[in-house]
């Protein structure tokens, strides 16, 4: 099919390049040779005029006019395989689809589980891929990169459809033989007291610490930082750390750990953990299952009856 002279087959080409930056991953992607590739984007390069790719040592980088095009183009082919693409219906018994999620090690831990069993329940054949968090998840959600994300309310996008699938609040958790499980845990103990926290790569948003200086007018002395929510409550393991963590998190690993659980001497701001996905994939039949079954897999880890 052409428009305007442009053969639309080239652009699934561009998008891979884009993605891959190299000819032979890209080809690799789309299940062409190298050297259909290597065409592919000589005639875009003719089409528009520009290199779109240049050669900077063992990769190609994209030009400034490859770069306003990105987004247009993934965008364009979302919108095709989200509408004329989109399989009519969607049957758990018989999918190879691979639905790709972006949560946090605490998702992973806490909440997956639950949503893995209900699909195995189903004798569900799609497969699951959990991503890790990026500083942008939105910008993943729009390439195509992501199918959900399940992160935080306040790190969604106001640009695609969202919905509140839990509420967390937080306790702080210290080692079951150190000073700070002895006695009542104060506000001014916890002040002075040494904190492990976590600390995501390429932070943007607004994090615990800022909230913590606007509210209280101090600073909280942190000893320790991990990029994983699941391993603080191992962490004060034979210190007298404390970390402040998700409750059911904290639940989960009291079991296995010599950690008691004490409630914040402040009161904290519960986090609300937020659904969305891509506006176009709203009606897709497996993005559709997939919700039910991720608010189902809700009331599974609250031990609450299934909803009729």
């Amino acid at each position: 099919m052409r428009f305007n002279r442009l053969d639309l087959n080239l652009l699934v080409a561009l998008d891979a390049l884009l993605a891959e930056r190299s000819i032979t991953k890209a080809a690799e992607r789309l299940n062409l040779s190298p050297s259909a590739t290597s065409n592919a984007l000589a005639r875009l390069r003719e089409y528009f005029d520009d290199e779109l790719l240049v050669q900077v040592g063992r990769r190609m980088e994209p030009t400034p006019r490859a770069e306003g095009l990105r987004d247009a183009v993934r965008d364009m082919l979302l919108r095709v395989e989200s509408t004329i693409a989109l399989q009519p219906a969607f049957d758990p018994t018989t999918s190879d689809r691979s639905f790709r999620i972006f949560v946090s090690d605490y998702t992973q831990l806490v909440f997956a589980p639950h949503a893995l069993a209900l699909a195995a329940e189903q004798r569900c054949s799609a497969r699951f891929e959990f991503l890790p968090q990026v500083a942008t998840p939105h910008r993943s959600l729009e390439r195509g990169e992501a199918d959900l994300l399940i992160i935080p309310r306040g790190f969604l996008s106001p640009e695609h459809p969202q919905e509140v699938l839990y509420s967390e609040d937080f306790v702080c958790v210290v080692w079951r033989d150190g000073a700070m499980a002895r006695g009542e845990l104060s506000f001014e103990r916890y002040v002075a007291a040494e904190h492990v926290v976590m600390q995501p790569q390429g932070h943007t948003g607004d994090s615990f610490e800022a909230w913590f200086v606007k509210r209280y007018g101090v600073t909280r002395r942190v000893a320790v930082t991990s990029y994983s929510f699941a391993a603080l409550p191992a962490l004060v393991v034979g210190t007298d750390l404390i970390a402040t963590v998700h409750r059911r998190l904290a639940r989960v690993l009291q079991g296995s750990l010599p950690i008691e659980l004490r409630e914040p001497p402040l009161p904290i701001v519960a986090m609300e953990q937020g659904l969305q996905w891509h506006k176009y994939r709203t009606q897709d039949p497996g993005l559709v299952w997939l919700r039910a079954l991720l608010r189902r897999a809700v009331a599974r880890m609250d031990g609450k009856p299934p909803q009729a």
